[in-house]
């Protein structure tokens, strides 16, 4: 009896067996067999990787081929605790083991940080711990020379502005991301980036990328090339002169800018204070923009030429058609109109009036032009619009249309209050001026050329016939005055040229009235009889004066290396007689 129950017991523990190995060997025809191409394919899958190759950031480049703004490669280097463990170097030809403590001081040294937090790092069950980021191409080939297998590196790009301040307000700059986040970099960002490209590739089991098994899905297209207008060692010192200017004023900000008449192109658009785009935060954000074509406010007194221009224009004035210009002017409606001054009645021409910068003089003169056809002048030398060079959040300034002026708003638009400009539209109205009566667009960026070498030259908005050639030539007899008679406007002089321009003393618009401070300026236009630049500079807020003085060293130190770089030969001619007072 307890045979049988044994025997029984034995089959039941065979047939159990038996169907275990059944189900087994079914199980492994199946995988291995039956669905071996499927996980085959899940299995490749999940060691097939892909990642960005990032495209390398265009440069930014003077007028001269400098360059201003470029991409450095730098490598984070990164290790694999899990598989730290000594290793066997190449050294002179010889293969010599090390232990972990000796690579790590090794690694401590080439990386130099301490040894201490490499071998930190290097213990534990992790896959990856940080060494250093952001190291030099030479720092990255010493370490991949050594061929550490559990040592890897994440390619890095960092902008670099290799002449600091120098255009920083105008280049902008990028965040830590590479997003361009101001300036050029950004307004341009469609040359400048490029397209990132993408690879596959197959991970070992340890992790590590199998370089025979990588392949580019997308080719990487780099970022082109911007090439500026700017001329670098003009815009350093006239970015110096600015500096000074401030320094000297002790003024809120400085601004100076170099524009080619013929042309149109900027040479220069310094500022002071000037953001190191390196550093964008080591100044307070208000300084990191570029006020040039960014900051509107009332013009002042070098709005005058406009009035007398389009005077002349009209055929309602000469240079040296006569008024009596008092210090204080009353209007029909009862309210007065005031010279800077107090003074004795002056017999004064339209070129006197501009020579001495007188209000109650030009609003006689400029009066005979009636409100529409002022403002339509006004727009035609580029006021109330934004200038066409295309730089991120241009200002348009502010001209309200005639019909909304009031009675005393009619007047002195004429010497520049009731409206506003930036700097670059207060530097165009000149070079309409000194361009035989013609305006252009300014053009900061020339083209973007591609890693092809193709190029694609900046478009900008048509050219705008402000004046008659007439016009024009008699207001540069008058503006000429200015410099050689003109109280303030006679420092601007420059021994060996023609020059000429206006002074500008604007009172600074606060609430509904004006408050104490003034932005200084002048304009001026060289030479004379071959207009070749016009360099404006401001002040704003000046503290120690309060005119134009202010503003004339600045011009004449820029004017003098701008006609010294470009080798513009000095004047033989002189200038016209004409009389800016009468008996």
């Amino acid at each position: 009896m307890h045979t049988d129950l044994t025997d029984k017991r034995q089959k039941r523990l065979t047939l159990f067996v038996i169907a275990v190995l059944i189900l087994f060997i079914g199980r492994l025809v199946w995988y291995q067999i039956i669905d071996a191409p499927n996980i085959n394919k899940v299995s490749s899958e999940a060691m097939v990787k892909e990642s960005t190759l990032p495209a390398i950031r265009g440069e930014i480049k003077d007028s001269q081929g400098n360059i201003l703004a470029s991409t450095e490669k730098t490598w984070d280097i990164n290790i694999d605790p899990l598989n730290v463990g000594p290793v066997v170097l190449e050294i002179d030809g010889q293969k010599v083991p090390f232990t972990k403590e000796q690579i790590a001081e090794k690694l401590a040294q080439i990386l130099r940080i301490p040894t201490e937090s490499v071998l930190s790092k290097m213990t534990g069950v992790g896959r990856f711990a940080n060494l250093k980021k952001s190291v030099s191409a030479s720092t990255f080939t010493t370490l991949k020379n050594l061929d550490i297998p559990w040592v890897y590196y994440d390619l890095k790009q960092s902008r670099h502005y290799s002449n600091g301040a120098v255009a920083g307000n105008l280049l902008g700059f990028v965040g830590s991301d590479g997003a361009a986040l101001a300036g050029i970099e950004r307004t341009h960002n469609a040359c400048l980036a490029g397209t990132d490209g993408k690879e596959k590739y197959v991970q070992g089991a340890d992790l590590i990328k199998i370089p025979s098994s990588i392949q580019t899905i997308v080719p990487v297209k780099n970022g082109g090339d911007v090439v500026l207008t700017i001329d670098a060692d003009l815009q350093y010192a006239a970015q110096q002169e600015m500096a000074a200017t401030v320094r000297r004023l002790k003024a809120d900000w400085a601004s100076a800018i170099v524009i080619e008449v013929k042309t149109g192109r900027i040479l220069a658009a310094a500022e002071a204070p000037s953001v190191d785009p390196n550093n964008p935060g080591g100044v307070a954000e208000r300084n990191r923009h570029s006020r040039i074509f960014q900051a509107a406010f009332e013009p002042g007194s070098i709005l005058k030429p406009v009035a007398a221009a389009t005077a002349i224009d009209k055929g309602k004035a000469t240079p040296t058609t006569k008024v009596v210009a008092p210090d204080k002017l009353r209007m029909p409606w009862g309210e007065y109109i005031n010279d800077s001054e107090r003074h004795a009645p002056e017999k004064l021409t339209l070129t006197g009036v501009l020579k001495n910068s007188s209000n109650t003089g030009l609003v006689q003169i400029g009066g005979k032009v009636d409100s529409a056809t002022r403002y339509d002048y006004m727009l035609k030398f580029g006021m109330g619009a934004k200038t066409g060079v295309n730089f991120e959040g241009e200002s348009s300034g502010l001209l309200t249309k005639y019909t909304t002026w009031d009675k005393m708003t009619d007047k002195v638009v004429m010497f520049g209050q009731g409206v506003s400009l930036t700097p670059i539209q207060t530097a165009m109205i000149y070079q309409a001026i000194a361009n035989k009566g013609v305006r252009l667009s300014p053009i900061l960026v020339d083209r973007c050329v591609d890693t092809s070498g193709s190029e694609t030259k900046t478009t900008v908005p048509g050219s705008v016939r402000v004046l008659s050639e007439s016009t024009a030539a008699q207001t540069l007899d008058m503006l000429e005055k200015v410099v050689e008679q003109g109280p303030i406007g006679k420092t601007a002089r420059i021994a060996g040229y023609r020059v000429g321009g206006k002074t500008g003393t604007a009172q600074i618009a606060e609430g509904k009235g004006y408050g104490y401070l003034h932005a200084v300026s002048f304009v001026g236009i060289a030479p004379i009889e071959d207009p070749q630049f016009v360099v404006a500079v401001t002040a704003y807020k000046s503290r120690t004066v309060s005119n134009s003085l202010g503003a004339t060293p600045g011009f004449v130190a820029i004017m003098k290396q701008v006609l010294k770089t470009y080798k513009v030969p000095p004047s033989t001619t002189k200038s016209k007689k004409i009389p800016t007072e009468w008996k």
